[in-house]
């Protein structure tokens, strides 16, 4: 891109997305290592509240700011063609998730919601490390589920892997730094370019107290209304 093009810094990301997203690779390591070094009763306090900050971000996928919705970069597979077709050439950045990109985020969440809601059911009550609603499973349904929940986590973190090689080969091949507007929240680009269509902050407030609220219904075991 040419310095004549150049239009100045467009915002990207509002600052909900940017903690969720820098939550995410704070808590995910954390879990693994409490885990690992049987630290269960921070596991499960730092499982309670990465749920909170991925049903935040569900939240927010609806009613945040333009690219941070889903329907703001969710795209069929013909524009996920047509995008990877455009990196042989004069590839220009989008403003917010490409559509490949897109699908990763999804990816991403499907894989902690799936992973949250083993660990929720999961443990054994004789060694007293159990999840918040293993009350409400079977001893038999609690052990498949530790299984899986023990199993499933490589499957997120190969899935991370790929997004952290999809990052570096950006840098490398294209010459886009994709971390550092993830830092900032914005990045200088050419054309007519705009930026995102920032919401009210109330709605991110709204989408906070919901978010834990359910996490501490979850911590309470799930009681009926």
């Amino acid at each position: 891109m040419g310095r004549d093009n150049v239009i100045g810094r467009v915002k990207l990301w509002d600052l909900p997305v940017r903690i969720c997203h820098w939550g995410f690779v704070l808590l995910i390591p954390a879990m693994w290592w409490t885990a690992e070094n049987h630290e269960m009763g921070w596991h499960t306090r730092l499982g309670l509240l990465l749920l909170a900050l991925v049903v935040f971000r569900i939240l927010w996928g609806f009613v945040g700011s333009s690219t941070a919705r889903f329907g703001g970069f969710l795209r069929g597979p013909g524009a996920v063609l047509r995008y990877f077709g455009s990196l042989r050439g004069s590839h220009v950045p989008v403003v917010g998730h490409n559509p490949a990109g897109g699908w990763s985020v999804i990816a991403l969440l499907g894989a902690m919601v799936l992973q949250l809601g083993m660990g929720l059911f999961a443990g054994d009550p004789y060694d007293g490390a159990t999840g918040p609603l293993n009350d409400l499973v079977g001893v038999m349904t609690a052990d498949t589920l530790t299984e899986w929940h023990e199993s499933f986590f490589w499957v997120l973190v190969a899935l991370i892997a790929l997004h952290v090689l999809a990052i570096v080969l950006y840098r490398a091949v294209r010459r886009d730094n994709l971390v550092g507007p993830m830092i900032t929240g914005s990045r200088a680009m050419g054309g007519d370019a705009r930026g995102m269509a920032a919401v009210p902050a109330w709605r991110a407030l709204a989408c906070l107290l919901l978010a834990f609220a359910f996490a501490g219904w979850i911590w309470a075991g799930a009681p009926p209304f």
